[in-house]
């Protein structure tokens, strides 16, 4: 029986960025400004990770308020009827080149669940200046939007459309160690190698 440990995101330094093309000639960005996470490791052995990520849809923001209005309305989240995104995993697998990993997990928007895969960095784990273990990751990826049932759209003058169906996600998380859990479980995949440094 091995403990778990208990982590959750450091706000201050955590992003949920993403990008999308505009007009097929140029990216806007935006982001969510209010999202959390439990999560649960064996040990700092973050292959064993288990992830349960919400966002507030309703958070988003592109720096432009009217745009921002529309991405809430039935035409995008619907944040009315779906308050919360959400994305699960424990799958955490292959080494891929640059220390990337892949991470597959089920994302839920609009009532729709889809699996995805995404691409994970680990950073390394570090104390701060008060002696919190920190835990860094760099997540990137890419969804079509019209898997999910966001699929509005205008066609432009020159027969394109005004935005893509392709949506661009990087993420700067960081953990805050918060102890061990309370109960205890049996190690899983024991073999498997160890993020922690």
């Amino acid at each position: 029986m091995t403990q778990e440990t208990k982590w959750s995101i450091d706000q201050a330094h955590s992003d949920i960025e993403f990008k999308v093309r505009h007009l097929m000639i140029a990216h806007v960005k935006g982001k969510f400004k209010t999202f959390d996470a439990s999560i649960y490791t064996v040990g700092n052995d973050f292959l064993t990770a288990d992830i349960d990520l919400w966002i507030d849809a309703a958070s988003i923001s592109t720096g432009d308020e009217q745009r921002d209005t529309h991405l809430k309305s039935e035409d995008f989240f619907d944040v009315r009827n779906h308050k919360q995104i959400t994305f699960t995993a424990n799958t955490i697998g292959k080494m891929l080149p640059e220390d990337n990993h892949e991470l597959w997990g089920d994302l839920t928007m609009k009532g729709i669940t889809k699996n995805i895969k995404l691409n994970i960095q680990f950073g390394g784990i570090a104390k701060d200046y008060q002696g919190i273990e920190k835990a860094g990751f760099t997540v990137t990826g890419m969804i079509k939007r019209s898997d999910w049932g966001l699929v509005w759209n205008a066609a432009t003058e020159t027969g394109g459309v005004m935005v893509s169906d392709e949506i661009y996600i990087t993420c700067e998380i960081e953990l805050v160690n918060k102890g061990l859990r309370d109960d205890t479980m049996e190690l899983k995949n024991a073999d498997k190698k160890t993020f922690a440094l």
